[in-house]
């Protein structure tokens, strides 16, 4: 995954946005996944609710806010929406299994 290189100071004039994802009641995976993040850093693990049969929900705006705020960043904002229990607004993979495409974007003033 590509890294945007900044200083601490950078950082905190940066501003982030997190657009509709798969919500933390819908985003179900495995103990590979809550193990990669929390080998990263174990505080990451508080993201995961545990579910029966070994699996786990996670929060994935939670965990993008904790990587944001480890590089520095500390204005974010997120949209809500979950784009698993709103089909009328959003596609999902892991509900339709059909192919779509999503689209992000980061850029930088001045």
């Amino acid at each position: 995954m590509p890294r945007m290189n900044v200083s601490s100071r950078e950082a905190a004039d940066i501003a982030a946005w997190l657009g509709p994802a798969i919500g933390p009641d819908a985003f179900e995976v495995g103990d590979d996944v809550r193990e990669a993040f929390a080998a990263v850093d174990e505080r990451d693990a508080m993201h995961f609710r545990r579910q029966r049969g070994g699996k786990w929900l996670a929060d994935l705006h939670a965990l993008a806010r904790s990587r944001l705020a480890r590089v520095g960043v500390r204005h974010v904002a997120a949209d809500p929406s979950c784009t698993f229990t709103e089909p009328a607004r959003f596609h999902s993979w892991r509900r339709d299994h059909t192919p779509s495409r999503f689209a992000a974007s980061v850029w930088r003033e001045g």
